[in-house]
């Protein structure tokens, strides 16, 4: 499943804990600042085989963000 994976390089990127929600915002809740982002999106690419283009990062404000527009590159 996307949000289990997205969860996990999440938690391993950003050194959390294993709450994570899909309404998580990435910044107030979860403290994911410009280059987190570059960090956690340089693996979602290795992890899902797809690319991620730098104009859409700003698009992605909630986990469920990330995971929308994951699902949305595999289909």
């Amino acid at each position: 499943m996307t949000f289990d994976k997205v969860k996990e390089i999440l938690i391993e990127e950003l050194g959390l804990e294993d709450e994570i929600n899909l309404t998580d915002n990435l910044k107030d809740d979860l403290d994911a600042d410009s280059l987190d982002l570059a960090e956690v999106v340089i693996n979602l690419e290795e992890v899902f085989g797809i690319e991620i283009p730098e104009e859409d990062y700003p698009k992605f404000k909630t986990v469920k963000d990330i995971v929308d527009f994951i699902d949305s590159k595999l289909k």
